[in-house]
């Protein structure tokens, strides 16, 4: 039973009974009774009641089909032709035609046999056997065709019942085959394109370029070879209702019987419904092959945008190696040279990156279906190329500087030399007469005159304009060279005091020890490199100097000769140790400084917006948006004023004396830290409020005020930068202090701060996820958070969607709770012309108890599995790193564990 339920009914057509039809024992020749009914005709046929019972049903079947279903509830008019024949003939017609007309009739008339004796048999067996025929509506016997004219027009009869209706009964076969063939072909058609469109809508899109070049390829064409299947069918149906219409076209005095009619309006119908076939194809070919056309235009892009990230990747790996920033002149020259050849290299790679981010851009301006994916590619090139020019200008300017500093300290270094020789060479017993001194005091003062052109007449404001480029190395040397200007001015100084004591008060002539050699060389130029006898002097003794450097254990080696006068001593000083960088003091200081410039912006931002919000005297300039919204705008920075202000500030300043305490500061007030992780959960809030009022009136008159030279907006994101200025310093502390007392303490005051920050930063995406229906605060803590590939697969579901599952990741952002893991889909959405802002859009859960973890898939060591009851539903997951996978994994298994040890 259920195999015949399941086979195509399929109803009769004319080639199915081509043979009984050409036989002619019954035809629809198109006439039409007075009400409309169809008119069939059984015309004499001397074989009648040999015809098979299912040949009769068949042909009388078929003929009842034809016509409209509005003319067929009507009624038919059954004509039947027994002029020449008997009344046995016309009994059994009638009885043949009641048991097995399967249509409704409305009457039927009979021609009676035209032979006397017949037509009295007929006139008294049709009153005696009426009731047997089972007939429930009349019958009308005639006597003529005279006698039907009065019942139906001559123009709804053929000729053979002396009507004009025109019949063929070859042609009317060959038009029922004609329109049969043609609806078969249109619904063939109809179900081809139907067909190739479910196997278009089905087909996935390839990953790489040739095989999406293949896929166009093999669609286009098949696509043509169905287009000329419609044309042919188009072209097939136009031909038939020519046919159809040629006696109309052939006499104008010719008119279409209503059955002809119908077949025109049949054939008609056919062709709109191949014709909105068509358009329905095309518009659905149209989107296919755009998205083929863009899935080509995709894959190019990503084999480009790989080619490029690769050469820009080496770029930059490249120009990270120039860490370099030269130790000479002549060093940092060729550093440029290098510099310049790597800037010209990057060029080409530079051009293409910005060629193809614009070419993406045009793609998504064309409204391509994979924006998501290239509009992340083209801010990646851009950002990439932005990174090498700005690291570019770094380097350059970092070289700049370097380079003027080295050229500085060659002239200071020159100067020094050059003053050391003109200390050395003015003859001693010269300047023991007043003229003597004097002149040597004019050469002295004329050579100090100089220094304001080397721009060394400060030597630490000159060791500071470069102090913050400086490696290890070249502070050194730079602080030798400070060093040396300020022992050569000292010895400048002193030389000053002895000759103007010489000149004030002229003393007796002294024979001086002279040194050796024995005669001075004469003054020679500042350039030209110190004498032998200087590089000679005759003896050295150490002192140990005042001041800072002397308690960090400088020394200064002095060349001292003695004369007999107990006024003069020349001295020679050259630096033998560099000072100590004292970078934790420093960074000590700094982070005082700026938590005292932190606390009074908060103030002034308190007291100078948030306060006046409340002041009657400006009530009227507040937008109605702001209203009764201080809270949004400026959220818990009142709290977090106060805590730095009577806290943190004060806790801070102690470690001035004691740096040791620091790192106790910042664990002692983990807790009280976390406020900051509430400023951040509302500052997408308190932005789209500024966005909306930030350009009234009230603000800026609270800026003028204040004279702040930045809008409220860049104020409020202090609290932001602050709290990550603090794992900066921190950890520049720990640079200066490895493996001295404390360090262990400050790698946990860091961790502190970082644990912070991640935990401000979790909380940022925590806020953003929509379409949970539960509380995520009953989710537990918020372990890790982060976007994955990530591929289902369900042991219960349809093959397809395993290979679908397996071959095709999702992207999908995961949030680890301690009681559920949460699957969700980023989205990004435009503000009012501002960033994007992201959201997580709810997708899946799984909930920890009842989960567990693979750690390693075959050929992938960045995936791991997590599945679910039983390996039902397996979720295979692809981190970026090898890193971020372990770092999940052993997150994932303590969660596990402590449930393990729970339910112990």
């Amino acid at each position: 039973t259920d195999e015949i339920m399941q086979q195509e009914i399929r109803p009769l057509v004319a080639v199915d009974i081509i043979e009984q039809l050409h036989r002619q024992f019954a035809i629809l020749s198109g006439g039409r009774g007075k009400d409309g009914a169809p008119i069939i005709t059984f015309p004499e046929f001397a074989g009648f009641s040999e015809i098979p019972d299912d040949d009769f049903l068949n042909v009388v079947t078929y003929l009842t089909s034809i016509p409209s279903l509005e003319a067929a509830s009507i009624g038919f008019i059954i004509i039947i032709d027994r002029r020449r024949d008997k009344w046995s003939a016309v009994k059994a017609s009638l009885t043949r035609i009641a048991g097995a007309f399967p249509g409704n009739l409305q009457l039927v008339f009979v021609l009676r046999p035209s032979r006397f004796i017949q037509r009295a048999i007929a006139d008294i067996g049709i009153k005696l056997y009426r009731d047997d025929f089972k007939m429930k509506v009349p019958i009308i016997m005639l006597n003529s065709v005279s006698d039907l004219h009065g019942y139906i027009d001559k123009s709804q009869l053929t000729r053979e019942l002396g009507g004009t209706l025109e019949y063929g009964h070859s042609q009317w076969i060959h038009h029922r085959t004609a329109i049969e063939n043609f609806a078969m072909t249109v619904k063939t058609t109809a179900q081809m394109l139907q067909t190739f469109g479910t196997d278009l809508a089905e087909t996935e899109l390839p990953n790489d370029v040739q095989c999406t070049e293949e896929l166009l390829s093999s669609h286009t064409d098949h696509h043509s070879k169905l287009k000329d299947e419609l044309k042919l069918a188009v072209k097939q149906g136009a031909t038939l209702l020519t046919c159809i219409r040629e006696p109309v076209t052939r006499s104008a005095n010719s008119r279409l019987s209503p059955d002809e009619l119908e077949n025109v309006a049949t054939v008609e119908r056919l062709l709109v419904q191949l014709d909105e076939t068509e358009k329905a194809f095309d518009q659905f070919w149209t989107k296919h092959h755009l998205k083929l056309e863009q899935c080509l235009q995709l894959r190019h892009f990503e084999h480009d945008f790989r080619e490029v990230k690769l050469t820009l990747d080496n770029l930059m790996e490249t120009q990270a190696g120039f860490a370099d920033i030269g130790d000479s002149v002549t060093r940092v020259e060729n550093l440029l040279k290098e510099q310049k050849h790597l800037e010209e290299k990057g060029q080409e790679p530079l051009e293409k990156a910005q060629s193809l981010a614009l070419h993406g851009e045009q793609l998504i301006q064309n409204n391509h279906y994979a924006v998501d994916s290239i509009r992340p590619k083209c801010v990646e090139l851009r950002r990439i190329c932005d990174d090498f020019t700005n690291e570019t200008k770094k380097k350059y300017d970092i070289l700049g500087k370097s380079l003027e500093l080295h050229k500085q300290l060659d002239k200071a270094s020159q100067w020094c030399e050059a003053g050391i020789y003109l200390l050395a060479s003015q003859a001693v017993d010269k300047c023991q007469s007043q003229e003597g001194a004097e002149t040597a005091l004019v050469e002295i003062e004329k050579f100090l005159v100089t220094a304001k052109e080397h721009q060394l007449s400060n030597p630490k404001e000159f060791y500071n304009q470069f102090d913050m480029i400086l490696t290890p190395e070249i502070k050194a040397n730079a602080q030798r060279i400070v060093q040396k200007l300020e022992d050569v001015q000292e010895m400048f100084d002193k030389r000053q005091v002895s000759l103007k004591k010489l000149a004030a008060k002229q003393t007796r002539p002294v024979q001086p020890v002279a040194p050796h050699p024995e005669s001075s060389p004469k003054r020679a130029s500042p350039k030209i490199t110190r004498p032998a006898a200087v590089e000679n002097a005759s003896y050295h003794f150490r002192v140990r100097r005042r001041g800072p450097a002397a308690e960090n254990g400088n020394h200064a080696l002095v060349h001292k000769q003695e004369y007999a006068s107990n006024t003069f001593f020349f001295f020679h000083v050259c630096l033998v140790n560099s000072l100590p960088f004292l970078s934790f003091s420093h960074i000590i200081n700094e982070l005082i400084e700026t938590e005292r410039v932190y606390v009074e912006e908060l103030q002034s931002i308190i007291e100078g917006y948030a306060s006046e919000m409340d002041n009657p005297n400006l009530a009227h300039l507040i937008p109605s948006a702001l209203q009764n919204k201080k809270e949004i705008l400026f959220g818990n920075l009142p709290e977090i004023y106060d805590f730095h202000n009577r806290i943190f500030l004060k806790e801070i300043e102690n470690c001035i004396e004691n740096p040791e305490l620091l790192a106790r500061c910042f664990l002692k007030r983990k807790e009280d830290l976390q406020i900051y992780e509430k400023y951040c959960q509302n500052k997408p809030r308190s932005e789209a409020l500024w966005r909306q009022c930030g350009d009234s009136i009230f603000f800026q008159e609270c800026q003028r005020k204040l004279d702040h030279k930045l809008s409220l907006d860049a104020y409020l994101l202090k609290p932001v930068q602050r709290i990550t200025k603090y794992q900066l310093l921190l950890k520049e502390m720990l640079k200066c202090s490895k493996n001295s007392e404390g360090t262990a303490e400050l790698e946990e005051a860091l961790a502190t701060v970082l644990d912070i920050i991640k935990s401000v930063n979790d909380s940022m995406h925590q806020i953003a996820i929509t379409g949970y229906e539960g509380d995520v605060s009953e989710l537990g803590k918020l372990l890790m958070q982060g976007s994955f590939n990530v591929w289902t697969d369900h042991k219960k579901g349809h093959n397809k969607v395993k290979d679908l599952a397996r071959f095709k990741p999702m992207q999908r952002h995961l949030f680890l709770y301690t009681k559920m893991l949460l699957f969700c889909k980023k989205r990004e959405e435009n503000t009012d012309g501002h960033e994007k802002t992201a959201s997580y859009s709810f997708k899946n859960s799984l909930k920890m108890s009842t989960v567990g973890i693979t750690e390693n898939v075959k050929g992938d060591n960045k995936k791991f599995e997590i599945w679910y009851n039983g390996r039902e539903e397996v979720y295979i997951i692809q981190a970026s790193s090898v890193e971020l996978k372990n770092t999940w994994i052993s997150e994932i298994r303590k969660v596990l564990t402590g449930q393990l040890e729970a339910c112990r």
